[in-house]
């Protein structure tokens, strides 16, 4: 399935997304998108319904982030054998955490804030995994067993803030808009090897990266059993696993975000985003 949610900011509708391509409005069946929705069970219910069944949306709506009530938006830095290289960095030996502000989530199209004072805002195609059910302390074995599914991120980050102005990450990866996360969440049954997804993102019509899951270093069971060694991970929320090679940042000379321009990117079977960068008010 394709999970999504669909209106204004803050008045999100639960939908799907069916075989021809329509809307259709999941509203009547549960809330939203968070807790036991996004367990096995709960999805398995979903799974059940037929979607013609389903009210149409017409028009083309907002879409919004595809989860609701996220606690917890986790990104693993430098997860790309291929894009270490690129910044001159060592291979990890374990997974580097750090955490975006929740603030930063946005829906897949909206415009991306170039931040006040910004001069190197970046972009960073990502995969992110959604977890369906509360994981502390899983093996790896079992960490799948956790994961409701798979969306597109776009990490935004600014890297003079995040590299250049000392202290941790966070402050160069949690300004507002900084994670556009959809356009669907992409049941796991859907995506039966996420470790051999094309992904892409492409800035004015370039294309910067150009790459796969394939160069992950540490896999998406490896970074599920290992985050929640630290973090208790909850229904909706995410992490983001990395990126490839093709960043801002490792350009000779490097290129960074200015208003006015428009990023695409997308995943192999999870779909496209598209955005505007804008001055941040």
């Amino acid at each position: 399935m394709k999970l999504l949610r669909y209106g204004p900011p803050g008045q999100e509708k639960p939908g799907l997304l069916d075989a021809a391509g329509t809307i259709r409005d999941l509203s009547g069946v549960l809330p939203d998108f968070s807790g036991d929705a996004l367990s096995a069970a709960g999805l398995a219910k979903l799974a059940a319904l037929d979607p013609a069944s389903l009210p149409a949306v017409s028009g083309n709506p907002r879409l919004g982030p595809p989860v609701a009530h996220m606690k917890n938006f986790v990104c693993i830095g430098l997860n790309y054998a291929d894009h270490a290289a690129e910044t001159g960095a060592a291979i990890p030996k374990e997974p580097i955490i750090f955490l975006k502000s929740l603030g930063a989530l946005c829906g897949p199209n909206d415009d991306v804030e170039i931040p006040r004072n910004s001069q190197k805002t970046d972009w960073e195609v990502e995969l992110a995994i959604v977890i369906g059910t509360k994981a502390k302390n899983v093996s790896e074995a079992e960490a799948l067993d956790y994961v409701a599914g798979y969306a597109v991120c776009n990490d935004v980050s600014e890297r003079e803030f995040q590299i250049e102005r000392g202290g941790q990450w966070d402050k160069g990866k949690g300004c507002d808009t900084f994670g556009p996360l959809g356009p669907w969440l992409v049941t796991k049954d859907e995506v039966p090897d996420p470790q051999d997804l094309a992904m892409f993102c492409e800035v004015d019509g370039h294309r910067y990266q150009d790459g796969s899951t394939r160069t992950m270093i540490f896999g998406v069971e490896k970074v599920v059993s290992y985050v929640s060694q630290f973090i208790t991970l909850h229904p909706g929320d995410v992490i983001t696993t990395g990126t490839p090679p093709g960043v801002g940042m490792g350009q000779k000379p490097p290129v960074y975000l200015k208003p006015g321009q428009t990023i695409r990117l997308g995943i192999a079977g999870l779909g496209e985003q598209v955005q505007k960068t804008v001055a941040a008010a």
